[in-house]
């Protein structure tokens, strides 16, 4: 059986800790002799197994997701845990587990995303004009109820302040262009998503890598779905999805700091690590190169 670890998660798997890569070595040739090791726990085809973070050095517990095809193995994804099971995922420092710790993280989430907007308003009224109005309570639990998994409180947090960017010029206003997805296209892109990982679909037409407890929120541009960002409700991470199958990639971000680094690259272009914000006919434009975007300077 021959087992290849995805170039995403090669690439990540330092983040995670320094033994890590070469417990996913070890990992490959175990399955390579038992392909079978791991536990179905989302899409068809694809396996959880855990990894004992005790056998080696500077290597937390993790929960490793594989691909299991007819001749070939892909590990996809690996989780850092804090238990012994594939739902103890990791909790990070803003997905908190008691009251006063979640009343921060909303009050960050607010903050965070506050700064974006009072910058649009200054700099970019057209983008800012292009933010749907915050959602209220029973919107939101009546869209919990359609995704059939909780919308953890940072999210909810962001949704009652924007329910959606309708972009402007085919450009939403976060990193890369990316748009806050309207809640009918969450709704829908969940709904798709999830329909596409079941068996009875075409394989051409089938995700191999979605689970119930991911909420997409941001989405390659206001109109365009093949790609974007979901937030996983179990660890609080965000990740990326696509609809040509690349493998999931952990941006390794959470909303919080998410929203925060999006905030500090408007407010402090120098700071700007993954595209140039600039203006566009009173627009806020990301890496743009027309003669009549302008860079911002500090």
């Amino acid at each position: 059986m021959n087992v290849e670890i995805s170039p995403r998660l090669r690439e990540a798997a330092t983040e995670l800790g320094a033994g890590v890569p070469y417990a996913l070595k070890v990992l490959a040739g175990r399955l390579a002799e038992e392909p079978e090791l791991g536990r179905p726990m989302g899409p068809p085809g694809v396996l959880t197994v855990m990894v004992d973070g005790d056998l080696f050095e500077e290597c937390p517990t993790l929960a490793v997701d594989y691909l299991r095809g007819p001749d070939r193995i892909e590990i996809r994804h690996a989780t850092a845990t804090h238990g012994a099971g594939p739902a103890a995922r990791a909790r990070p420092r803003d997905q908190p587990e008691d009251p006063a710790a979640e009343a921060l993280t909303v009050r960050e989430v607010k903050d965070a995303w506050q700064r974006v907007t009072h910058w649009l308003r200054r700099h970019a009224p057209a983008s800012h004009a292009a933010l749907r109005p915050g959602a209220d309570p029973t919107t939101l639990t009546a869209l919990e109820h359609h995704l059939g998994t909780p919308i953890p409180p940072a999210l909810r947090a962001l949704w009652s302040l924007t329910a959606g960017d309708d972009g402007v010029g085919g450009r939403g206003c976060l990193p890369g262009n990316r748009a806050l997805m309207t809640l009918d296209a969450v709704a829908e892109s969940y709904r798709h998503r999830m329909d596409t990982t079941r068996a009875h679909r075409p394989e051409y037409d089938r995700f191999t890598a979605w689970r119930a407890t991911w909420i997409p929120v941001v989405s390659l541009s206001p109109a365009d779905s093949t790609s974007g960002l979901y937030l996983d409700t179990e660890t609080g991470f965000l990740g990326g999805w696509s609809r040509y199958d690349e493998p999931p990639a952990d941006e390794l971000d959470t909303l919080v700091t998410y929203l925060e680094e999006a905030a500090d690259m408007l407010q402090a272009p120098a700071l700007a690590t993954r595209d140039r914000p600039g203006l566009r006919d009173g627009a806020l434009v990301w890496g743009g190169e027309e003669d009549d975007w302008h860079p911002l300077t500090d």
